[in-house]
């Protein structure tokens, strides 16, 4: 018996889109005009080479380097430490101290760096997330901040 093919499915070909064509433009070329009364600005003129006063300066020293910023006052503060990192979900940063440095409850400390500056109480100590009273230099620690504060910025004992 003789199997029935299904019939040919007709084909339906979408016509394409015809390009929308642009409208030509005609070009219009400027000619320059020479008449001597011409509204625009005058032509600049070429500057002479012409001798400016400058300011008189003593001479200086060619090892002494001008200061950036004023100096700290070295006898209020002194460095104890930099911040290894800073975690802003928990406002902490874990710092490493400098040798013979120690850090306890209640002291306060100033936190200075390129875009950081900010002093504040010590209120909270943790080492391996235990609350301890004081930190040495051997401690990794980690400092409740009320700031943020950002890697190698400098940590001052006030």
């Amino acid at each position: 018996m003789a199997t029935r093919r299904k019939a040919a499915a007709k084909s339906t070909r979408k016509q394409k889109k015809t390009p929308v064509r642009k409208a030509a433009r005609k070009t219009v070329r400027k000619t320059k005009t020479t008449s001597k009364s011409s509204p625009g600005p005058a032509p600049r003129k070429r500057a002479t080479s012409t001798i400016r006063p400058t300011s008189i300066r003593p001479p200086t020293q060619a090892g002494a380097a001008l200061p950036i910023r004023p100096a700290r006052a070295a006898s209020r503060e002194q460095r104890i430490g930099v911040v290894t990192h800073y975690y802003s979900h928990l406002s902490v940063v874990a710092m490493q101290l400098e040798p013979g440095a120690t850090l306890r409850v209640g002291d306060v400390i100033h936190i200075h760096g390129h875009s950081t500056d900010f002093t504040q109480r010590v209120e909270s100590l943790e080492v391996n997330h235990a609350s301890v009273a004081e930190v040495g230099a051997s401690d990794d620690f980690g400092l409740k901040v009320i700031d943020h504060a950002r890697e190698h910025d400098a940590v001052f004992k006030v």
